[in-house]
């Protein structure tokens, strides 16, 4: 597995390349947020792990702009900052997941073989799943509707596969936090998250067609089907 650190502090990036080369990762480390657009838009890594605080241009910076440019390569941000909104802004960026410094090694660890599980691309028994005009590819990770391809991310398009695999049922956000973000029963921080997520995806989704799929049921949860009752 290939990592992009994108950190400026030459202590914290030497840490986390020590560590994570000991966990048998291939680690590549960029020290400004131009090194890193640089490396991300011209190698292929596995996985970004992207310091907000950078010199020149932000973490949150380089994170638009790769999203801008359709690279869909997995993000977790790392931040000092644990305010509401300072995760929303980096959800906002396209990452798809944060961790707050200090933060523990293995927890590191954890969320990144959590990533790469889900984008493993491993066999499922249904490859393909559909809904009115709106196809999914398991393999591949292509999604389109109405033939026009969508570009999603890795967290968006685990939220979408997770939909389909329930559509016309309400999926809760304990659900969601329990069988997409697999953690357990530690549901109250993320439903702001899942939120962010949501709009992002329906955004995507629905905004760009007459017909809605993703529908809000209040109080409950979300559902993917072609009405809204």
């Amino acid at each position: 597995m290939q990592i992009l650190v994108v950190e400026d502090e030459k202590k914290i990036a030497h840490a986390l390349k020590k560590g994570l080369e000991a966990q048998e990762y291939s680690v590549t480390v960029a020290m400004s947020g131009e090194e890193a657009f640089f490396l991300a838009t011209t190698e292929r890594f596995d996985l970004l792990l992207l310091d907000i605080l950078l010199p020149g241009r932000s973490g949150i910076e380089i994170l638009k702009a790769f999203r801008e440019k359709n690279v869909t390569v997995p993000v977790i941000v790392l931040t000092s900052k644990d305010s509401v909104e300072d995760r929303v802004l980096g959800l906002d960026a396209g990452a798809d997941d944060y961790l707050v410094k200090p933060f523990a090694f293995p927890e590191l660890v954890a969320r990144i073989r959590a990533l790469a599980r889900r984008a493993s691309g491993r066999e499922e028994p249904q490859a393909i799943l559909k809904l009115a005009d709106l196809e999914l590819n398991i393999h591949s990770h292509l999604v389109s509707r109405s033939g026009q391809k969508l570009t999603l991310t890795l967290r968006e398009f685990d939220l979408l596969q997770y939909l389909l695999r329930h559509k016309g049922c309400v999926v809760s956000r304990e659900m969601l936090t329990r069988d997409v973000w697999h953690e357990g029963t530690r549901y109250t921080p993320l439903d702001n998250v899942i939120d962010v997520h949501i709009a992002h995806l329906r955004q995507k989704l629905d905004g760009p067609f007459a017909r809605k799929l993703l529908h809000t049921i209040r109080g409950v949860g979300f559902v993917l089907r072609e009405e809204a009752e």
